[in-house]
């Protein structure tokens, strides 16, 4: 029986085992690590499948700035084990994920993936045409999905990494007080 729980610390070397059988080292040159690399997953959003003790399914959503549309979330990555594709865990990941995002208040999702897996979901690549990543990305995957309804529309402009609400914070506090050369390069660290 597959069991869907919250990302625990100790799940991590299984699922950086599980994510380099699924996808190989080349995953740390995809364009969306950019935007995860040195980041955490939006609070109570990563997610492990588990069959017994057994880590066999993992997903986590991201914090991100969609360019206009302002905060949304960046899907992935969704690994699941080979012998256990069939069975519907990713499905349940997806399901879960967007379902928890939602009752969050989160107000779209992104993603680089297959688009015919992800519009069961209801992602379409509509949703981002005004959108760019960091790098480069085919744009039949890059996907959009709306949890409020006008989320992305008319969305344009770069998805970056949200800056952690700590060093946000801290950005405006200096911001706020600071020279207003002091000001452009605390704004510059935190845009960047």
């Amino acid at each position: 029986m597959i069991r869907l729980r919250r990302e625990a610390p100790a799940h991590v070397p299984a699922r950086e085992a599980l994510l380099d059988a699924c996808f190989g080292p080349e995953r740390f040159a995809k364009t969306c690590e950019l935007l995860r690399r040195g980041a955490r997953p939006a609070p109570g959003l990563a997610f492990a499948a588990l069959e017994g003790r057994e880590l066999v399914g993992t997903l986590r959503l991201w914090p991100i700035i969609a360019g206009s549309a302002g905060p949304a979330l960046l899907l992935g990555p969704l690994g699941v084990a080979s012998d256990l594709r069939s069975r519907g865990i990713g499905h349940q990941l997806v399901v879960t994920a967007l379902e928890k995002a939602a009752r969050r208040g989160h107000r779209a999702v992104i993603l680089a993936g297959d688009a015919p897996y992800y519009a069961r979901f209801g992602f379409t690549d509509r949703l981002t045409a005004g959108l760019e990543l960091p790098g480069p990305v085919d744009r039949a995957r890059f996907l959009g999905l709306e949890l409020v309804p006008g989320a992305l529309a008319g969305a344009s402009g770069m998805i970056l990494p949200r800056p952690p609400l700590r060093r946000l914070a801290r950005s405006v506090v200096l911001g706020a007080t600071a020279s207003p050369e002091a000001r452009g390069t605390v704004a510059t660290t935190v845009a960047a």
